[in-house]
């Protein structure tokens, strides 16, 4: 299946195993995601597509396996160089999760404030809050309070408080849930747009087959605990195989 291997990968997953319990999450899963690329990642619920998430930001630690950001090994890496690795990788949370006694000003300053290393202490950050909600269309809603903005409205700050660090790379979780049809379709085109003008390289966690039709440059499905099969969507949607197919009618 296809993989553009003229591209150097800047994540790479190697026989990742998880367990909790007599529960195999993991059994040996593999991912290669190359920079610039929008990679999907579609699962059942429960197939463990958020814990291999977790191990990839060193949230929760694989039985084995390895798993290299950016040439850095995570399981070597010290705590203060994880923290400092994270600030190159933007993640777009299923529920937005913004901070409801912040303005969207105060949620978008809030990275810029915790993460100095990367970008010193900066004393006016209205610029880079500005730069930030444009590339989401809503440099108006600078001032409103998260309980006065829509689904789709916190989504798109959730996109900008992760852009403003200006990550290599962005880990989407779910980002069409809950969102009507339209929505979703304006988040979707948002998601290209990023990837174009940033040349972020993303890995994409959805059930949302149209999404994934929209973004992936390339699939993987992950069943029992591996990368059973990937290709783009077209080679994924063509297979006669009934495990891919159920993902797909």
């Amino acid at each position: 299946m296809t993989n553009d291997s003229s591209k150097a990968p800047i994540i790479v997953i190697k026989d990742l195993h998880k367990t909790f319990g007599t529960n195999k999450v993991l059994d040996g899963f593999n991912l290669v995601l190359n920079e610039g690329e929008n990679l999907v990642v579609m699962g059942k619920s429960g197939s463990g597509k958020s814990v291999m998430i977790k191990c990839l930001i060193g949230l929760e630690t694989p039985d084995s396996g390895t798993i290299s950001v950016m040439n850095k090994e995570i399981n070597t890496l010290e705590q203060v160089a994880i923290d400092e690795l994270r600030t190159e990788i933007g993640f777009l949370f299923q529920g937005s999760a913004l901070y409801d006694s912040m303005s969207v000003r105060e949620n978008l300053e809030f990275p810029l404030r915790r993460h100095t290393k990367k970008f010193g202490k900066i004393k006016d950050t209205t610029p880079l809050v500005i730069e930030a909600l444009e590339s989401v269309g809503l440099a108006n809603a600078i001032n409103l309070m998260p309980n006065e903005l829509s689904g789709g409205m916190k989504r798109r700050i959730a996109l900008a408080r992760t852009l403003i660090l200006k990550p290599k790379i962005i880990l989407y979780d779910e980002p069409t849930t809950g969102l009507d049809p339209i929505t979703s379709k304006e988040i979707i085109l948002l998601m290209k747009s990023i990837q174009e003008k940033y040349n972020t390289s993303s890995i994409i966690i959805t059930h949302d087959v149209d999404c994934a039709k929209a973004i992936a440059n390339r699939m993987i499905l992950l069943i029992d605990g591996i990368n059973y099969i990937e290709g783009t969507f077209e080679e994924l949607n063509a297979s006669n195989d009934p495990k891919v197919q159920a993902f797909f009618k």
